[in-house]
């Protein structure tokens, strides 16, 4: 009964904060839109009997399913979600490889300062720190005016309301996700490995080719995981940080659930996205299922 409890408790918060809201949305995205509140139909209460559930689930079709097929906005925003997802989280890797790499090689003493300088950032607000990026990135912002100090431009640089803009908010934001676990993998890294294997005649370079990256493999891939998923549903930065050009399935979302207040659509949406994320948070577990058992 004990273990029972114990098991029961996760199973029971999983049901409640995931499986209810998914069934939820799920039957929105089966409806069809209304001028009501909730704008959509149809409804069933308890009240009403066998009959009416059964002319309730009757009622429930796919037509926003084959809507969203047949519309190439919605498929351009899932295929450009997945462009800008993936290339931010290339870049973030090479930015946080280097960085938890020189973290995991300085020393001991200083490590605690580096890793909280890394997590500093998430004492301030997500909102405080976009606004912070696009006080930057703008004609009228830090960046140009130091770079037309320096004399390298002529004229002010277009950066902000574009692609470019949003990758810098997405790598600035979803770094610590890639150094922190390429850190931990690297800080169990035994030194006296990299030590034979130049023993054996490896340079440096294929000491860390060859040794370090190999190890690392589980940080790396649970950090891209880690900034890939979040990164494509991202509403916030390419809502402040893009253009109109910018078009992504979180934000199409958004606007289409608030500005549009066509929640079956909105559902469908968001189910869709749902099930491409599956494959990525699938991966991860395997992958942190496998390292726990090369751990025992």
């Amino acid at each position: 009964m004990r273990r029972l409890a114990l098991i029961a408790l996760p199973y029971i918060w999983l049901l409640a904060l995931f499986l209810v809201p998914f069934l939820i949305v799920l039957k929105i995205s089966l409806s069809d839109l209304a001028l009501a509140r909730p704008p959509y139909v149809p409804q069933w209460n308890f009240g009403d009997g066998w009959d009416a559930l059964k002319a309730f689930f009757g009622s429930l079709d796919l037509e926003n399913f084959v809507f969203l097929s047949e519309d190439d906005l919605y498929w351009r925003a899932y295929i450009s979600s997945l462009k800008i997802a993936l290339i931010s989280t290339l870049i973030t890797l090479l930015v946080g490889f280097p960085m938890a790499y020189g973290i995991a090689r300085s020393p001991e003493e200083w490590r605690p300062t580096l890793l909280m300088l890394i997590i500093l950032p998430f004492w301030t607000s997500f909102l405080i720190r976009v606004y912070a990026w696009m006080g930057i990135l703008s004609k009228e912002g830090l960046l140009n005016q130091f770079l037309l100090w320096l004399g390298l431009i002529g004229e002010p640089l277009t950066i902000l309301n574009t692609n470019t803009a949003v990758y810098i908010a997405i790598v600035y934001t979803y770094l610590p996700f890639m150094i922190l676990p390429i850190y931990a993998a690297l800080d169990r890294l035994d030194d006296s490995l990299l030590e034979a294997a130049e023993d054996l005649g490896c340079s440096r370079i294929q000491a860390f080719w060859l040794i370090t990256v190999p190890l690392a493999r589980n940080g790396v891939i649970a950090g891209c995981f880690l900034v890939f998923i979040p990164a494509i549903g991202e509403v916030i930065i390419p809502s402040l940080m893009g253009g109109s050009g910018t078009l992504m399935i979180g934000k199409v979302l958004w606007e289409e659930f608030f500005s549009n207040r066509d929640w079956p659509v909105a559902s469908a949406v968001a189910i869709i996205l749902l099930l491409i994320l599956i494959i990525p948070i699938i991966l991860f577990q395997r992958n942190e299922q496998n390292q726990r058992e090369a751990e025992r």
